[in-house]
C-alpha cells in the first residue's frame, strides 16, 4: 500500500478526530481539585440522577415497546400486518425536537394556558421516537430464527409461549440488548428534546455553560462525566457483541417462514395495542404539524425565509459529506488493504466521536476556535471540522464496504501495464469504490440536515439552518412559524428510514 495514502488517511482522520483530542488535553490542564470540585458537586449529581434515570425509563420502555411490536409483526396473525410493520418504524424519520415541538404545540392547541414539559414528558416524547431502534433489530432477529428449532421444541411437548421465551427469545436477546444500548447512548446525547421539555440533564447543562456565561471549566467536567457515560454504554454493547451467544440451523438454506401464532378473538385488541405507539410517535407530532404550517407559511416573507433555511441546510450538509467522504476513503482503503493495529484503532477511536453527544463535540470544536484556530471561529471550516468528527463513520462504513469488494489484482495489473499507484487508484479502485463513496455520502448529507447542537455553537453570524430556526422559533413559542421548519425536516428525514422500512417489508411478507 502506498505511503501517501497511509499518510492521508493519518492526516484526515487526525483532523476529524482533532476536537475530541483537544477535549481530552484542555481537561488535563485544569487544576485536578476545581475539575474534581464540579464533577462531584451537587449539581453534578443532580444531573446524574436526573440523566441516568431519563435514560434508564426511556431505554427500558423502547425495549417494552420494540419487543412487543417485532412479535406482533413477525409472529401472530393479525389484520394489516404488514401495514403495521412499515408504520411502527416510520418514527425514525421524526428527530426527537421535532417531536417534542410537536407534542407542545399540540398541547397548546388542545388546552392553552397549560405547560407540556418535564422529566415525564420527556420519557413519553423521546421513547415515542426512540424504540425503532430495538424494534428494527428485533424484527431482523425474530425473522432469522430458524423455524426448525420451534418445531423440535414444540415436537417435545412445549407450547407455543413457553418455545417463544425458550427458544426463540433467547436466540433474539443480543440483538435486542443491542439495540437497548444503542437506545441508551441516544438519550445520553439527546439536547433538542430535553432542552425543549425544561430537563436538565448533562447535555442540557453542557450547552448552558457554553451560552451562559460561558463556562468552561464547568462545560469540560461536565463534557467530561458525559464521555464516561457513554463509554461505559459503548464497553456493555461490545461485551455483549463478542459474547453473544450463535445458534445452528436445523433447516438449512431451504427453511421456511415461522408459522404465525392464530390468537382469535385476541387479535383485534393485540393490533389496537400494536397500533397504540405508532399513533403516538407519528399521529401527535404529524397532526400538530399540519395545523400549525397552514398558518406558518400564510405569514408575509415565510416562503423565502424556509427556502434561505433550507438552501443553508443543504450547504452545510453538502460541504460536510464532501469533506466527510474526502476523509473516509483514504482510511477504507487503508482497511481493506492493510487492517493493521493502527488503522483499526483510529476507526475505534472514529466510531467512539460518532457516538458522543453533538453539544461535546461542539463545545470542544467552539474551545479549540477560540483558543487555537481564532481566525476560523464561527465560519463554515469550523462548523464543517465538527461535522466530520461527528458523522466519520456513517462514511467509512459503506466506503470500506465497497472497497473490500474492489479487488486488490486490479491494481496490481493497472501497475503492471506501466501506471502509476496513484493512477491505479484513481482510474480502477475508485470507480469500483464510487457506489459506497456516494451512500456514504448521502448518508452524512441526510444526518447533518438534521444536526442541532453543533450547528447552534459553531454556525457563522446570520447563517440559520432548518434546525436552527425550528429551535428559534420554539424557544419563543411561536408554533406556527417553527412547524414550517420541522415538516420540512421529517420530509428529508424520511429517505433514509423508508430504506430501512423497504428492506424490513421484504422481510416480514
Amino acid at each position: 500500500m502506498p505511503w501517501w495514502l497511509r499518510a492521508a488517511a493519518l492526516v484526515g482522520t487526525g483532523v476529524a478526530l482533532l476536537p475530541l483530542a483537544y477535549l481530552v488535553v484542555r481537561a488535563a490542564q485544569y487544576p485536578p481539585g476545581d475539575f474534581i470540585d464540579v464533577v462531584f458537586s451537587a449539581r453534578s449529581g443532580r444531573l446524574a440522577v436526573t440523566s441516568l434515570a431519563l435514560t434508564g425509563a426511556v431505554t427500558a420502555l423502547c425495549v417494552a415497546v420494540g419487543v412487543g411490536l417485532a412479535v406482533l409483526v413477525t409472529r401472530i396473525r393479525v389484520r394489516g400486518r404488514l401495514a403495521l410493520g412499515v408504520a411502527a418504524a416510520l418514527p425514525l424519520a421524526i428527530p426527537s425536537y421535532v417531536a417534542a415541538f410537536g407534542w407542545q404545540s399540540m398541547n397548546a392547541l388542545i388546552s392553552p394556558g397549560t405547560t407540556f414539559e418535564g422529566f415525564a414528558a420527556a420519557v413519553l416524547v423521546i421513547t415515542s421516537v426512540t424504540y425503532p431502534y430495538v424494534y428494527l433489530p428485533a424484527v431482523a432477529a425474530l425473522v432469522a430464527v430458524d423455524p426448525g428449532q420451534e418445531e423440535a421444541a414444540r415436537s417435545l411437548g412445549r407450547g407455543p409461549v413457553i418455545t417463544f421465551f425458550t427458544v426463540t427469545a433467547r436466540q433474539a436477546a443480543p440483538a435486542i440488548t443491542a439495540g437497548g444500548l444503542l437506545c441508551a447512548v441516544y438519550v445520553i446525547a439527546d439536547f433538542g428534546a430535553v432542552s425543549i421539555l425544561r430537563v436538565d440533564t448533562f447535555t442540557r447543562a453542557v450547552f448552558t455553560s457554553f451560552s451562559m456565561g460561558f463556562d468552561r471549566l464547568g462545560g469540560i467536567a461536565l463534557s467530561s462525566v458525559l464521555l464516561v457515560f457513554t463509554l461505559c454504554v459503548l464497553t456493555a454493547e461490545g461485551r455483549i457483541r463478542r459474547t453473544g451467544t450463535r445458534y445452528a440451523s436445523l433447516s438449512g438454506a431451504s427453511r421456511t417462514r415461522p408459522e404465525l401464532l392464530d390468537v382469535g378473538r385476541w387479535a383485534a385488541p393485540a393490533a389496537l395495542l400494536g397500533w397504540a405507539p405508532v399513533v403516538v410517535g407519528l399521529g401527535v407530532p404529524l397532526c400538530a404539524l399540519g395545523v400549525w404550517s397552514a398558518q406558518g407559511v400564510s405569514r408575509p416573507g415565510s416562503i423565502g425565509e424556509i427556502l434561505a433555511a433550507l438552501g443553508s441546510s443543504l450547504w452545510a450538509a453538502g460541504a460536510a459529506a464532501a469533506a466527510t467522504t474526502v476523509v473516509a476513503v483514504p482510511l477504507g482503503l487503508w482497511l481493506a488493504r492493510r487492517p493493521t493495529v493502527l488503522a483499526r484503532l483510529l476507526e475505534r477511536t472514529a466510531y467512539l466521536a460518532h457516538s458522543l453527544p453533538g453539544v461535546v463535540i461542539g463545545l470542544s470544536v467552539v474551545m479549540l476556535g477560540i483558543t487555537v484556530l481564532p481566525g476560523l471561529y464561527q465560519t463554515m471550516w469550523l462548523l464543517t471540522l465538527a461535522y466530520c468528527t461527528l458523522m466519520l463513520p456513517l462514511a467509512l462504513g459503506p466506503v470500506l464496504a465497497s472497497a473490500l469488494t474492489a479487488p486488490p489484482e486490479l491494481e496490481d495489473a493497472a501497475r503492471a501495464l506501466g501506471k502509476s499507484p496513484l493512477l491505479a487508484y484513481a482510474r480502477v479502485t475508485l470507480p469500483l469504490m464510487f457506489p459506497g463513496i456516494i451512500s456514504g455520502a448521502l448518508l452524512v448529507l441526510l444526518t447533518v440536515i438534521k444536526e442541532l447542537p453543533a450547528t447552534l455553537m459553531l454556525r457563522p453570524t446570520g447563517f440559520d439552518t432548518l434546525a436552527t430556526r425550528l429551535w428559534t422559533y420554539t424557544g419563543n413559542e411561536s408554533y406556527a412559524a417553527a412547524a414550517p421548519f420541522a415538516a420540512l425536516l421529517v420530509l428529508v428525514a424520511a429517505v433514509p428510514a423508508w430504506m430501512m422500512i423497504s428492506r424490513l417489508l421484504k422481510e416480514v411478507r
